[in-house]
């Protein structure tokens, strides 16, 4: 196990629903470190270049729009194994197979609209922080931080 940081963006369906803060507080209450935090609406050119992975997909010109809809609420999150256990706490991507207490399982209506994204690596959670919030001065480690986080030895 290891500190590390994780993104979790809230969707346009999720921010829509007023989900913002019960998702904000499963995982305070799992006890992760919120360390950044923005709402936006991204536009067309930055969710393309979040989804590039995607893009040879069929449902892409329609992930993309869905997701220039309406803001989103881009989070990043600290703390041990914090993108492992972050999808965990999300959930299956398919609402369907999600179980009930995980985010998807409990709101998520389908795959299309399943209230959040989260980071599936750790590399991939870097790369999403440093496009969401910026390589300079954006989301960095709290070493200043005088007091032991609960998950800090």
């Amino acid at each position: 196990m290891s500190t590390e940081q994780t993104y979790i963006m809230v969707k346009p369906d999720g921010v829509q629903r007023g989900l913002v803060g019960e998702i904000i507080g499963r995982f305070e209450k799992r006890g992760y470190k919120l360390v950044g935090l923005k709402m936006c609406a991204p536009g067309q050119q930055h969710l393309e270049q979040h989804y590039e992975d995607l893009k040879e997909k069929s449902f892409f010109p329609g992930l993309i729009k869905y997701m220039n809809s309406g803001p989103v609420v881009g989070m990043v999150w600290e703390g041990l194994d914090a993108v492992k256990t972050g999808r965990s706490i999300l959930g299956a991507t398919n609402p369907l197979q999600s179980a009930p207490g995980t985010i998807r399982g409990d709101f998520a209506l389908a795959v299309g609209r399943n209230v959040c994204h989260g980071s599936d690596t750790v590399e991939n959670a870097q790369k999403e922080i440093d496009l969401w919030f910026g390589k300079e001065g954006g989301v960095t480690k709290w070493a200043h931080h005088s007091d032991a986080w609960v998950h800090e030895k």
